[in-house]
């Protein structure tokens, strides 16, 4: 048995106090190449914005005002672009970390950033619903030294699972298994006390989850789930990624950070839109994209620039910035890279991926035999 969290009372509705923010921002993104050859993953438009700037827009609204960034990878894309966080009402820090020390490893090595008694550690390809303030109330009502955030999944399977006691208290953390014992997975959100964040080892490679957490328990320090059924989704493929943007453009992710209103579609600055286009399912429109006459984008993300010609058909895909898609081509849960060309009556199906400047011809590439 677990116990699921409860909200916070409305004088507990302040602004949190004593708390910095971390967020976790080296990957390389590989599961989402192309796309991640020239921006990295947190940085790729999602709804319009940048990801961080969605997961910026909660930490704020919680009240944390100091961020520090974990970065690696293309690191100068985050600070060209957020700066010192002013216009977000943030101040942000950046760490480079100069070679790969972990989940662990990268928690540790922003700790000289740190001012905070407690410290709360954000994935930055996780989109997530959970209440920010509850979950440092679970953490210091129960004293714990770590908190974790823990949401139920219909199926556990695919995930490591983590057992909680009738108070919460955290039994174990358990790798993949087909008979999970429990429905509550990691979803990459936690609270450490400093002092807890501060002994992590330097110098080396550490897994918060492989290496830190277990290690925490065996020596009897106390750590604490909070479980809830908010919602949660790993953008780290080309299904999820398309899938969180149009949440998000639906209202069904919360932000505050969307450049524009709720619905179906989101259109922005200089995209034009045929009068007999047909948007739906959450699908955006960047920036001085072209949709042409009698095209149907369902749960697509155009990046800025993208053109796509007449008749075509866009289903739960990606478009890089700049690409051109010509008429009569179909693409179905694709990913075509920044500044591709896919020929007319080109089709697309099924998790192909078009590199950056490839130019498909006319029928070029086909699933039936019609073309």
């Amino acid at each position: 048995m677990s116990v699921t969290a409860t909200p916070l009372s409305q004088a507990d509705n302040a602004p949190l106090t004593g708390v910095d923010a971390v967020v976790l921002v080296g990957g390389q993104g590989t599961r989402l190449r192309p796309l991640t050859l020239s921006a990295p993953k947190p940085m790729l438009p999602t709804a319009g914005v940048p990801f961080m700037t969605h997961l910026f827009s909660r930490i704020k609204a919680a009240g944390i005002n100091h961020v520090v960034l974990g970065t690696s990878y293309k690191a100068e894309v985050f600070s060209d672009y957020f700066g010192d966080g002013s216009k977000l009402g943030l101040e942000i820090e950046y760490v480079i970390e100069e070679e790969p020390l972990g989940t662990g490893g990268g928690i540790r090595n922003v700790a000289s950033k740190l001012r905070e008694r407690d410290v709360m550690v954000f994935n930055g390809d996780i989109l997530s619903g959970v209440d920010l303030r509850s979950v440092v109330h679970t953490h210091r009502s129960s004293e714990a030294d770590v908190t974790l955030h823990l949401v139920k999944v219909e199926d556990p399977r695919a995930f490591g699972c983590v057992p909680t006691d009738a108070d919460g208290r955290v039994q174990a953390f358990l790798e993949k298994t087909e008979n999970p014992p429990t429905d509550q997975i990691n979803a990459g959100c936690y609270v450490f006390k400093r002092e807890v964040l501060e002994a992590i080892p330097t110098g080396r490679p550490v897994s918060v989850e492989r290496e830190t957490f277990p290690g925490l328990l065996e020596a009897g320090r106390r750590l604490q789930g909070h479980v809830d059924t908010s919602y949660w989704l790993d953008l780290g493929t080309p299904a999820a990624f398309v899938k969180g943007s149009a949440d998000l453009v639906r209202g069904i992710a919360p932000t505050s950070a969307l450049p524009g209103p709720v619905g179906e579609s989101l259109v922005l600055d200089a995209a034009q839109v045929a009068e007999d286009a047909t948007l739906s399912g959450g699908s955006t429109i960047g920036a001085g994209c072209v949709v042409g006459a009698g095209s149907t984008v369902e749960a697509g993300v155009l990046f800025d620039g993208a053109r796509v010609a007449s008749d075509v058909v866009i289903e739960r895909s990606i478009i890089g910035a700049g690409a051109v898609i010509e008429a009569g081509a179909v693409l179905k849960d694709v990913v075509i890279g920044d500044g591709a060309v896919v020929g007319s009556r080109c089709e697309l199906l099924g998790g192909l991926r078009v590199w950056p400047g490839v130019a498909l011809p006319t029928a070029g590439v086909r699933f039936s035999a019609d073309g």
